[in-house]
């Protein structure tokens, strides 16, 4: 029977080099009552604000259910491996769908050997994850479910008379980004890996609340030391941006968050409302959002020092609307170290292994929506 793959071309020539060929696509998914998931969450949401528990547990229970669905169709085609694993949401008609899509990969004359590893690394990024050292063990993911709460809103509503950070939101969510960490980290611990790497992370709105989800690949490289096995490092670069450090002899130490969480105050508010009717900078709003990068970088500098890091690359900065004039400023990289005898198996990444995969699907359908729309509220598409 003809293979039925998502793996791409060349997904498909990457992995051939390091001795794989392509299985079947693999899918797995669960279906909740949204009605439910938003019942708990608002039953729960804290007055000081912070994690909803039992919502991270109801969420981390559907993507793990949608997950071992499709490592059960996996073994039923004998697949010693699984590469590209994702885990989404999707909401549709009053229900939302945990799913979980993946391609098999076979070894030799692999057909009924049991599953030897799941990664959420694509063909091309596997190779790069295995050619720097790193031997796949499971696809892992952290989340939590959050919200600011009735009170962290109360709380928030004082501070924004005054300019400045908010401290309480700070700490909520600062809190609750490393709680995705850590939980992402006991996975790998307990699948006896000493690294989680390749991982992405994602923030979703879900009936009120939040939900912050990261999701990677934990491994195993045999120059790391025992106590990673306890405390497995943690990074977020590209695989791709991995194996060049890696063959410049830096070691992912841990991915580093900073957050911080200002407000531009009510007389700022009015003020930048003013200075928005004409052309020119809205003086309190660039200092604001100046003061609260700072911050949080400065929480990442801080972090890279205690784990002893040489440097922290890859550093990416988001903001996040709140409301009421307060915002969101979260920061993330990885911390690396130089360490003696790392190098990569190849001197150099073939070609295939960095090329773009290009989308050649085209929804016409959405783009006119989408004009449509931009035409009705008289702006530019």
């Amino acid at each position: 029977m003809a293979v039925v793959t998502g793996l791409s071309g060349n997904e498909i020539y990457c992995l051939r080099l390091k001795g794989f060929q392509p299985g079947d696509l693999l899918v797995g998914n669960s279906i909740y009552s949204i009605g439910m998931l938003g019942g708990i969450g608002s039953g729960l949401r804290t007055m000081l604000g912070g994690e909803v528990t039992q919502l991270t547990s109801i969420i981390h229970d559907g993507r793990a259910n949608a997950y071992q669905r499709m490592v059960h169709e996996a073994q039923q085609r004998g697949g010693i491996g699984i590469t590209g694993v994702s885990s989404e949401l999707v909401t549709y008609g009053g229900n939302v769908e945990f799913l979980s899509i993946g391609s098999a990969v076979h070894q030799g004359d692999s057909t009924g050997e049991p599953l030897r590893f799941s990664s959420s690394a694509d063909g091309q990024e596997l190779y790069c994850q295995i050619d720097a050292g790193f031997t796949p063990v499971r696809f892992v993911f952290g989340n939590v479910a959050y919200s600011i709460g009735v009170g962290g809103g109360i709380l928030g509503a004082l501070r924004s008379i005054g300019r400045g950070e908010v401290v309480e939101y700070s700490e909520i969510f600062n809190r609750t980004r490393h709680l995705a960490l850590e939980r992402i980290k006991t996975e790998a611990r307990e699948a006896n890996a000493n690294a989680v790497v390749g991982i992405q992370t994602s923030i979703m709105a879900l009936q009120g609340m939040q939900e912050m989800v990261m999701l990677g690949t934990a491994s195993r490289h045999p120059l790391l030391m025992q106590e990673q096995q306890q405390d497995p490092i943690t990074s977020d670069l590209t695989n791709e941006e991995m194996w060049n450090l890696i063959n410049l002899g830096y070691m992912p130490v841990r991915l580093l968050l900073g957050v911080s969480v200002y407000s531009l105050g009510l007389i700022g508010s009015i003020t930048a409302a003013f200075k928005a009717l004409v052309r020119g900078e809205i003086s309190e709003l660039t200092s604001l959002i100046y003061e609260a990068r700072e911050k949080a970088i400065g929480q990442i500098a801080h972090e890279a020092m205690t784990c002893g890091a040489d440097d922290v690359v890859g550093v990416k900065t988001y903001v996040y609307e709140l409301g009421s004039g307060i915002i969101e400023f979260l920061a993330m990289g990885t911390a690396v170290k130089k360490m003696s005898g790392l190098t990569t198996v190849s001197p150099a990444l073939p070609p295939q292994a960095i090329i773009q995969d290009k989308d050649t699907f085209i929804n016409t359908a959405e783009i006119a929506l989408g004009k449509s729309l931009s035409n009705r509220t008289g702006t530019d598409s």
